[in-house]
């Protein structure tokens, strides 16, 4: 017989942990870099970018094109970062296991 009242707990206390979670992606900093060092990036692992920094050598007018290319590229490598540190944390409360796409996130 299934324990339906034990599943009842388990989901609830599966919810309680999501939402631990959810809080504690809020505090969570990666940083993207492009351009061996010169722009960087830092963002939240729930992806909100908090700052961003450009080496002053690149702010010329005729590198405009050169540094909105790293920008974009860095914000990628921030992404990816903030994206894998979101598994990780996943990983840790749900022992490895696979869960239903959004569920809880966002």
């Amino acid at each position: 017989m299934v324990d339906f009242l034990g599943m009842m707990k388990q989901a609830a206390q599966l919810k309680s942990k999501m939402e631990e979670l959810q809080q504690e992606l809020d505090h969570v900093e990666v940083e993207g870099v492009a351009g061996g060092g010169l722009v960087s990036v830092r963002m939240t692992a729930k992806m909100n970018v908090t700052a961003v920094k450009i080496d002053p050598s690149l702010i010329k007018p005729e590198e405009r094109e050169i540094v909105e290319d790293l920008l974009v590229a860095a914000f990628g490598d921030a992404r990816r970062k903030a994206e894998g540190a979101m598994q990780e944390k996943m990983k840790a409360i749900t022992g490895g296991l696979p869960l239903p796409p959004g569920l809880g996130l966002g």
